[in-house]
């Protein structure tokens, strides 16, 4: 009898076997399946909920959209816009032809204040909403006698000074070439403005919101003033070829600039003054 019951003991160890190893990898599964719709659930968070941050050039002298101490209109709307899909801003604040190079070489995301027209549409990629619509005219001290009633009627050889790497309408590269106008480039407003009161050129070609600014920060906003129009420009914030990500976030900041514009903040920021 105990070999009998030896020898059911031991058939019964070795049919208890497999159920121990079936429940071990049924315990395995279940383990692996958990894990596995964790993971899914987790990528699951949309991308916009993360936070997201991108670096733009923001020049350094054009108040009051954009002023030496990373402040202005240009700057409200940006960040605002970006807000609404949350996303940071941090800027990078240097001279205008620094940050188009920076924009294009892809050091930064984006640029700043970019007239669309043809020679920009070649080296940035553009949403579809500008910031804003800026005029420029061309400017001359109030003793002078005026030039002429309208850009394509300035004498030939007429002095103009303009900012480095500033857009100032398609046309003008042929105004240039058919008034045979001699060009004088400078880095900054407050150059061009000097250039103009000591008589080294004939007029300036200045944005009339940063003329205005500037010409009262100097002092001699009753000594200098616009006479004709150069052009209107659609401002828009640029972004940078290199990133794989710049129609994306073209498209987030379209989106934003129209949500302000709808809720009514857009006005509000394009107005109130630092």
């Amino acid at each position: 009898m105990r070999v009998g019951n030896r020898v059911k003991l031991r058939m019964q160890q070795a049919l208890n076997l497999p159920s121990a190893l079936i429940l071990s990898i049924v315990l395995l599964l279940a383990s692996m399946t958990y894990n596995m719709a964790f993971a899914q659930e987790s990528n699951a968070v949309p991308a916009e909920s993360q936070p997201q941050a991108i670096t733009l050039a923001a020049e350094d002298s054009w108040p009051p959209f954009a002023n030496q101490f990373g402040q202005g209109i240009s700057h409200r709307l940006i960040q605002a816009a970006f807000k609404q899909s949350h996303i940071e801003v941090n800027s990078l604040v240097v001279p205008y032809s620094r940050a188009l190079m920076m924009a294009e070489k892809g050091a930064v995301d984006g640029v700043f204040n970019v007239t669309r027209e043809n020679s920009t549409e070649q080296r940035f990629i553009f949403g579809k909403t500008p910031l804003f619509i800026a005029t420029a005219s061309f400017y001359q001290k109030k003793q002078k006698p005026i030039l002429a009633d309208n850009k394509w009627a300035l004498p030939k050889g007429t002095v103009i000074g303009v900012i480095k790497s500033y857009e100032y309408g398609d046309d003008f590269p042929k105004l240039v070439k058919q008034q045979q106008l001699n060009i004088v480039t400078v880095a900054n407003q407050q150059q061009l403005i000097n250039l103009l009161l000591i008589g080294r050129i004939d007029a300036a070609l200045m944005f009339d919101l940063v003329a205005k600014e500037n010409l009262k920060k100097m002092g001699v906003d009753d000594d200098v003033i616009p006479v004709f129009a150069n052009h209107s420009s659609d401002i828009f914030l640029a972004f940078s070829k290199e990133n794989p990500q710049a129609q994306t976030l073209a498209t987030q900041l379209d989106a934003g600039l129209s949500l302000l514009k709808a809720t009514g903040q857009y006005e509000k920021l394009l107005l109130v003054a630092d």
